[in-house]
């Protein structure tokens, strides 16, 4: 005998006795989605720029919709200040782990040269981060609440270890702290911004393991000779 099928549409009925299964429901986690989101616009909009990115590319390499984008970050705009706020979150972050207020303050200048040099050469996107967004003539980070908040202490920690070189008698007096970093971040970024015309002008290969180190060396001695005091 022919066993009667369920009607096409209509639930199967839970056998007598048997326990009854939960419905699945999507499971959400809010925080990873917003990782996710921020991690492919940080890569789109390393590659591209604010001007060449796109946010249905964002949304697909996130494994997101443009709507739920737009939920968590409001617009492009709006999201390429986060992915910023996030590249300077993460190399201040970075620096507080060199504790250069703990030692001794030639070293702690020569760790911080090393820092800056090595962080830019393993991190290219925060480069064309920063490049976006001087083209923009910086106006989002203007919008910016956090970001020179975040500035202040790293600022504070530079100032410290030159008063204390001051006071040891090692370092001069007068130097403005913000303007020996921008200094220290100014040699690095020009050199390895114009690597590929510098390369050919010059014709040497600026990124060879030995130029690479000769780079480093220079610019430790060059920052320690205009602090050392005569």
């Amino acid at each position: 005998m022919a066993s009667v099928k369920p009607a096409a549409g209509k639930p199967r009925k839970t056998p007598k006795g048997a326990a009854r299964q939960p419905t699945p429901k999507p499971t959400r986690d809010p925080e990873r989605t917003r990782a996710r989101i921020l991690d492919a616009a940080k890569a789109e909009f390393a590659a591209h720029g604010l001007g060449g990115a796109r946010v249905d590319r964002i949304a697909a390499n996130a494994d997101a919709n443009k709507r739920m984008l737009y939920y968590y970050f409001g617009n492009k705009d709006d999201l390429f200040l986060a992915v910023l706020e996030g590249a300077y979150a993460h190399i201040r972050d970075a620096e507080k782990e060199l504790r250069l207020t703990e030692i001794d303050p030639p070293e702690a200048i020569r760790r911080l040269v090393a820092f800056t040099w090595e962080y830019y050469l393993e991190h290219p996107e925060f480069m064309n981060l920063l490049n976006s967004a001087n083209l923009h003539q910086g106006r989002h980070l203007k919008k910016s609440a956090k970001v020179r908040t975040m500035h202040s202490p790293f600022v504070a920690m530079i100032e410290e270890v030159l008063e204390r070189g001051r006071k040891s008698g090692v370092f001069r007096a007068g130097v403005d702290p913000v303007q020996l970093y921008i200094s220290i971040a100014a040699l690095t970024y020009f050199y390895l911004g114009n690597k590929f015309t510098l390369s050919e002008i010059f014709g040497r290969d600026l990124l060879s393991p030995r130029a690479k180190a000769e780079r480093l060396g220079h610019m430790g001695e060059l920052v320690l000779g205009f602090l050392f005091k005569h």
